[in-house]
């Protein structure tokens, strides 16, 4: 007696079918060149999150598990399988708060996807652009996922938004570059599902390290193994996302499912994720971008400060006020660009400025306060008001941070952004070919040519 074929839904139907075509779907120029910036974006955060305490951790923990050389540890001389490297990497890319954020998805894309995609692509021998194609559909997949369970509800409720997203985005990516077909995405997807969890407690790590897995490593991690997992012929649940105890059954109070497949081919979610402007936590971004833009105006120098007033969204000053790490504190940052005019990477990873008495001093004079209003703008948004010694009151309600998805930072920024945080590690002449390949990444044939330019 024949099976009659299981009753696939069209939610599951279009996003398998979406994913398997997406090595040989063309992108629209535009979503090519922001691609590229995002690309290049995580590699460099990935190198310049190697020193760094996850990073570190990362790196000695993959260093003893050995496995077949499938793909490179950014940063070190470890060539190891496809999924090691996924999680060491994951790791590195979230080893701080220096790489892409998602705002409204809640979700930090390319720490989880572009890992996963970069390893795939080594052990496939793919090509540049099936991985740019494979980096575009993991940021549709992550922040979709977000979005399909209801972001700020699944959060509240204790669920970690960064963790599923990633997952589900990570999964896509390395499926597509293993060259599954529809059918074998759907399986993939099940997977995924499976692996997908996460708390939001991860708040409450003091060294980011695992904030680094929840982010970064574990997604990454778990993406790789679903897709190697299914290329060599693993099956499962057809459709996980409808029917008897499913994904959205288990989430029926946060879910939405066509919101996994909204707009896809249409609207393309990296376009919408900023790349930050200094390496700091993301709800940082726009009180620094307020104070840059008073100091620029005004030409005030931290000699002229009285006091400082800094109001931004509810849920950002309880994610980054008064924190122990130096490049997630408001109050330490802030006094940093009154006393110094910028913020670099050296500078806000700098433990020992945390205890300078010219910056405590600084501190002491900045207030941070929530805002029922920001927290309901569409846009990560800050208001300053710097009170000089002489009475005057300077204000900039900073609406759009250069970097978010409405001020795009140009080619140009990105790049400089990337050389100050490769440079170190790789040496100016290094980096400077490093950027130079990614921004003409069509031409690379095999990925694992880009190894030369990311190893130690």
């Amino acid at each position: 007696m024949k099976q009659e074929a299981p009753k696939i839904s069209p939610v599951m139907k279009k996003l398998s079918e979406y994913i398997a075509a997406a090595p040989r779907r063309a992108l629209p120029p535009e979503v090519q060149e922001r691609a590229k910036h995002h690309l290049l974006d995580t590699i460099a955060a990935m190198v310049s999150g190697a020193p760094l305490l996850p990073g570190q951790r990362a790196i000695a923990y993959v260093g003893t598990l050995g496995g077949t050389p499938e793909a490179c540890v950014v940063g070190t001389s470890i060539v190891t399988t496809a999924v090691n490297a996924a999680l060491a990497n994951g790791m590195l890319g979230h080893a701080d708060e220096t790489d892409d954020a998602y705002y409204q998805a809640l979700v930090h894309p390319g720490c989880a996807v572009v890992p996963a995609a970069l390893a795939m692509a080594e052990r496939e021998r793919r090509n540049g652009t099936q991985l740019l194609r494979a980096v575009v559909l993991g940021y549709d997949v992550c922040a979709r996922t977000s979005k399909s369970l209801g972001t700020e509800k699944f959060r509240t409720a204790g669920h970690s938004t960064h963790s599923f997203g990633g997952t589900f985005g990570a999964t896509a990516a390395a499926g597509a570059l293993a060259g599954i077909d529809a059918r074998q995405a759907r399986y993939l997807l099940s997977y995924a599902a499976q692996q997908a969890s996460g708390l939001s407690c991860w708040a409450r790590d003091t060294e980011h390290i695992e904030k680094a897995f929840d982010f970064g490593g574990m997604p990454g991690r778990n993406g790789v193994m679903a897709a190697t997992m299914v290329a060599m012929g693993f099956t499962g649940v057809e459709d996980v996302f409808a029917g008897d105890r499913s994904f959205f059954h288990a989430f029926e109070d946060f879910a939405q499912p066509n919101e996994l497949v909204a707009g896809l081919g249409t609207r393309f979610d990296i376009m919408n994720t900023a790349i930050k402007r200094w390496p700091v936590g993301y709800p940082i971004q726009a009180p620094l971008d307020a104070m840059a833009n008073v100091m620029a105006k005004y030409k005030v120098k931290a000699a002229d400060v009285e006091r400082v007033s800094i109001s931004l969204d509810e849920q950002g000053v309880r994610t980054v006020s008064n924190r122990v790490m130096a490049d997630i504190n408001i109050h330490h940052l802030a006094a940093l660009m009154l006393l110094e005019g910028d913020i670099d990477f050296e500078a806000s990873h700098d433990p020992e400025r945390v205890k300078d008495p010219k910056v405590l001093a600084m501190r002491a004079r900045i207030e941070v306060a929530g805002s029922p209003a920001l927290s309901k703008a569409k846009t990560t948004q800050a208001i300053v008001e710097i009170t000089t010694r002489d009475g005057r009151k300077l204000r900039h309600h900073t609406r759009a941070v250069r970097g978010s998805a409405t001020n795009p930072m140009a080619r140009e920024e990105v790049g400089a952004k990337a050389l100050g945080l490769l440079a170190p590690t790789l040496g100016k002449r290094r980096a400077a070919r490093l950027i130079d390949t990614i921004w003409n990444i069509e031409r690379v044939k095999d990925a694992r040519a880009l190894r030369p330019l990311l190893r130690a």
